[in-house]
């Protein structure tokens, strides 16, 4: 996946997760720094799904919906 690509599926999550009306105010903030971290640091993007279902197994739904799942 190009960097550019990753990056707008990053964007997506993040914005995703911020008006999520499934997590608490406490998951979006941990899922959001987490995302960042991702964005900052150009992460593996496969990885990230494993990092955020520690926040909250909702990932998995969320993931899936934004037609970014396995």
């Amino acid at each position: 996946m190009s960097s550019h690509k990753h990056k707008e599926h990053l964007e997506k999550i993040k914005d995703a997760v911020v008006k999520s009306d499934k997590l608490d105010e406490s998951q979006k903030s941990e899922s959001v720094k987490r995302i960042e971290e991702w964005i900052a640091e150009d992460k593996a993007f496969g990885t990230l799904l494993e990092e955020l279902l520690h926040v909250s197994e909702y990932f998995e739904v969320l993931f899936a919906e934004l037609g970014l799942s396995k």
